[in-house]
C-alpha cells in the first residue's frame, strides 16, 4: 500500500494534538506580569510537550521517507503510536495545573514511555516489512538512542516518587537527547542517492 495517506493522517493528528495543547493556555484576568505567574507551570508543561511532539513528527517524517510502502500491520502500529501521542495534551494539562505534583508527573512519564515503546514497535514492523537489509534497518542499526531513552523514562518514573522535579528533569534530558534531529536516516538516504546517481 502507498504510504501517502498514512503520512497525511499522522500529520493531521499531530497538528490537532498541538492545537489542543495550546488551547489549555488560558488568558489571565490581570494585565500585569504578576497575573502570568500562575500560568508558568502550565506554560513549562506546554513547551516540553510541544518539543516532544515536534521530535516525534520530525523522526516520523524521516522514518517514512526511508520506506517505500506500508501494510495493514504498519497502519495499526502507527495508530497505536498516535493513540499514545493523543494522550500527551491530557497529561500535559494535568501536570501543569497541579504544579508538577507527584502523580501527574508519574503519569506524564508513563505516557512518554508508552510513546517510545509504540514508536519502537512501529520501527520494528516497518523493518520486518522491508527487510533487515533495508535502508531503514541500516540507518537505525541497534537503535541504542531509543533504548537509552526508554531506560531514562523508567528511571524518571521511579525518581518522581522521590521528588517530582527529579522525574521532570529526566524528561527534559530525553528531549535534549532527541532535540537535534536524528541524522542517521537522512545520511543513509543521501548516501543511497549518491550511489544511485553515480551508478
Amino acid at each position: 500500500m502507498d504510504k501517502g495517506r498514512l503520512e497525511a493522517f499522522s500529520d493531521g493528528v499531530l497538528a490537532i494534538i498541538i492545537t489542543i495543547m495550546v488551547l489549555e493556555l488560558k488568558v489571565p484576568h490581570g494585565d500585569s506580569f504578576e497575573a502570568l505567574k500562575p500560568l508558568l507551570p502550565v506554560f513549562l508543561s506546554y513547551v516540553l510537550s510541544f518539543i516532544y511532539i515536534g521530535i516525534y513528527w520530525n523522526n516520523h517524517h524521516h522514518m517514512l521517507h526511508a520506506v517505500r510502502s506500508v501494510t495493514g500491520s504498519v497502519l495499526w502500529a502507527n495508530l497505536f503510536l498516535l493513540f499514545w501521542l493523543s494522550l500527551i495534551p491530557f497529561v500535559t494539562a494535568w501536570m501543569g495545573e497541579n504544579h508538577f505534583s507527584k502523580w501527574p508527573v508519574v503519569c506524564y512519564g508513563l505516557v512518554l514511555l508508552m510513546n517510545a515503546i509504540a514508536y519502537s514497535i512501529l520501527v520494528k514492523v516497518l523493518i520486518y516489512h522491508h527487510g533487515e537489509n533495508s535502508l531503514l534497518a541500516k540507518a537505525l542499526g541497534s537503535d541504542l538512542k531509543g533504548k537509552i531513552s526508554i531506560g531514562i523514562y523508567i528511571t524518571a518514573i521511579g525518581a518522581s516518587f522521590i521528588h517530582a522535579w527529579f522525574g521532570f528533569a529526566l524528561y527534559i534530558l530525553v528531549a535534549c537527547i532527541w532535540f537535534i534531529p536524528d541524522r542517521r536516516i537522512e545520511n543513509k538516504i543521501t548516501d543511497s542517492n549518491k550511489i544511485n546517481y553515480n551508478g
